[in-house]
């Protein structure tokens, strides 16, 4: 293989990480752009590598070239891994988990030199990414609510706070945590504002739900948006 060659596929990897990757940093995903670019050119690499170390032993040895690659498919998983959150007894990040072992797969291909199987991968990934979303929020428009929740930081409490949404058969789409630094009670702890995107799939009404979490010590204020 050519040195032209080897560059052409490392930069090629980067650009159709980053496509995809490009998606999940507009969603402020926790594996953005530079992962997405670093996992695909990674895993080119490792496939280059894999196939250098073959041309030089071909005839002299049974090695099987696609060993290497092998364990990029297993080891992606402790980024995967990483990109999961678990807040009370809703799980995140699996979409962004899942793309990144996508992503590891594309890097494979250019390696490899299947350009057109990477090509098409990536334009498929980000459609999924890109209109799937969308879709999602048009259908579930008006049972996506955002609680704001101002509320005392203490151990404990937005786990308090999760199981209560939780009890409410809210499902939690995702949380923003933003520290009051300059705000605290005559205790002297600090509060925290809490954002939370949550599907009502039960209908409740915002009065209800602001009730409800309001019950909870050292909920200051809720707001439904």
């Amino acid at each position: 293989m050519q040195e032209w060659e080897i560059c052409l596929r490392l930069v090629l990897s980067c650009i159709m990480g980053g496509i995809i990757g490009y998606e999940r940093q507009m969603r402020h995903k926790s594996a953005g752009l530079r992962t997405n670019m670093l996992v695909a050119l990674g895993s080119c690499l490792i496939m280059l590598l894999s196939q250098s170390l073959y041309d030089n032993v071909e005839g002299k040895t049974n090695a099987d070239p696609a060993r290497l690659a092998a364990q990029v498919v297993s080891g992606i998983g402790f980024l995967g891994a990483g990109a999961i959150m678990k807040e009370g007894l809703t799980v995140t990040g699996l979409t962004t988990a899942a793309t990144l072992w996508v992503v590891a797969g594309v890097g494979i291909a250019v390696g490899a030199g299947f350009y057109f199987a990477a090509g098409v991968t990536t334009g498929v990934v980000f459609l999924i990414l890109w209109n799937l979303s969308h879709l999602d929020a048009w259908v579930d428009h008006d049972r996506i609510l955002s609680l704001s929740i101002h509320t005392v930081d203490r151990a404990g409490q937005i786990m308090r706070i999760s199981a209560c949404i939780e009890d409410l058969h809210l499902r939690s789409r995702g949380v923003k945590v933003r520290t009051d630094e300059d705000e605290a009670d005559a205790d002297g702890e600090r509060r925290i504002y809490l954002n939370f995107e949550v599907y009502n799939r039960s209908g409740l009404k915002p009065a209800f739900i602001i009730d409800a979490l309001r019950q909870i010590d050292g909920v200051l204020r809720v707001d439904v948006l």
